[in-house]
């Protein structure tokens, strides 16, 4: 849950769930920034998403009982009623009016002010297309749609031009950006454009990312091209075929780990995090087995490890559940196993120079493959500097040349 207070009489943005909601906070914040509201920008990704985004909004009631209080995003798209219905609340915004000037009372199309992190979230796609068995999200969020290039461009120039070091781009289906385009471009050719027309900007990530979408050309931009960075996060979900395939995902084990290991052979700093699901219904032993190999098969040192939690609605909610002690179970497992790893790997960084992007308050930062570090003196936010790591803990200790 990202919290953001902004100056003045405005209350809080409160953003649950992913980077393409953290992106489309700072649009609304835009929208609002000259009025007292309180919003809640809600999630749905999982039963316990929505019941934080349900504490959030009680708790902005209390904390702000004379602000007007909104409530958007996927959980109240997909429950208005039920959000609607809670104690203090003015209105729903649905997703799809989100970004809409006359939903927030604004009295022009909305351009989004210079991102208040030294990560800019660029917001390049929207949606989904596929039917995932254990996942609400696009009802939601509807069908994919992208946003045209030249929009993209001009946005990442103008924060550039405003001191961004690095940019992420973000979607619901990052992958299957281009698709209802003119021309059905690819993400791989929307990056290559971003490189070209933007030659200042140092820095580009890439939010999660379908193993099965990820072709020639976006490969060869993770392999060889310095500018975008060396961390992947793939939606993995599993590493058992059956339960992949009951999933309803379109990769199999053996397909996302000859991806990683290829960009492996060709660009060796490369950090591979993923989402990986513990417990998803009829998971046995074995199957569990073969998504806590994938861990080190594969070297994830960014993990987003969720216990499975049935989403009324979704086709997954009607198979044999898991027991929810056994799930919690695998999902301690597996983020102790991923511990591991990361453990291991940041140790292997002790000695190097790292890149580190500086983020407020000036003591911290992250590395281009993603690792945290933290400072031993402060440098000025928003830069780039060179550190040499000099510890490793949770975090990396770096020493600022």
């Amino acid at each position: 849950m990202f919290a953001a207070k902004p100056r003045g009489d405005m209350a809080e943005i409160v953003t649950l769930g992913c980077r393409l909601n953290l992106s489309e906070s700072e649009t609304i914040r835009a929208m609002v920034r000259d009025r007292r509201v309180a919003v809640v920008n809600s999630c749905a990704v999982t039963g316990e998403a929505v019941r934080q985004s349900r504490r959030a909004v009680r708790r902005l009631a209390r904390a702000h009982p004379d602000a007007e209080l909104v409530v958007t995003g996927c959980a109240a798209t997909i429950d208005p009623a039920g959000f609607a219905a809670l104690p203090g609340v003015a209105r729903v915004v649905a997703n799809p009016l989100k970004l809409s000037p006359e939903a927030w009372g604004a009295p022009a199309p909305a351009e989004p002010a210079p991102s208040p992190h030294a990560r800019a979230l660029v917001e390049v796609q929207n949606g989904c297309d596929h039917a995932c068995t254990f996942c609400i999200i696009p009802a939601g969020r509807g069908a994919s749609r992208s946003l045209p290039a030249g929009g993209v461009v001009d946005r990442i120039r103008a924060l550039v031009d405003a001191g961004h070091r690095e940019v992420v781009l973000t979607g619901v289906d990052l992958t299957s950006y281009g698709g209802d385009l003119p021309g059905i471009p690819t993400l791989g050719r929307l990056v290559e454009r971003i490189l070209r027309l933007v030659p200042d900007l140092p820095r580009i990530r890439l939010s999660s990312i379908d193993p099965a979408e990820v072709d020639d050309r976006l490969f060869a931009l993770f392999a060889h091209e310095p500018r975008v960075m060396p961390h992947l996060h793939l939606s993995m979900q599993a590493g058992d075929d059956l339960i992949l395939k009951r999933m309803k995902r379109r990769h199999s084990r053996a397909q996302a780990v000859e991806l990683v290991a290829r960009l492996h052979a060709l660009r060796p700093d490369i950090a591979v995090g993923a989402d990986l699901i513990a417990g998803f219904p009829t998971e046995d032993d074995a199957a569990f087995a073969n998504s806590a190999s994938l861990i080190e098969t594969c070297r994830i040192v960014h993990p987003h490890i969720f216990p499975y939690s049935p989403r009324e609605g979704t086709p997954a909610a009607r198979m044999p559940q898991v027991d929810p002690a056994i799930v919690r179970d695998r999902a301690a497992q597996l983020r102790a196993i991923a511990a591991r790893v990361r453990d291991d790997w940041q140790a292997g960084l002790v000695g190097s120079i790292q890149s580190v992007l500086v983020e407020r308050p000036g003591d911290r930062g992250h590395a281009e493959n993603f690792a945290e570090v933290r400072l031993t003196r402060p440098a000025v936010p928003g830069t780039l500097i060179r550190a040499r790591i000099t510890a490793a803990h949770d975090h990396l200790i770096g020493e600022p040349e």
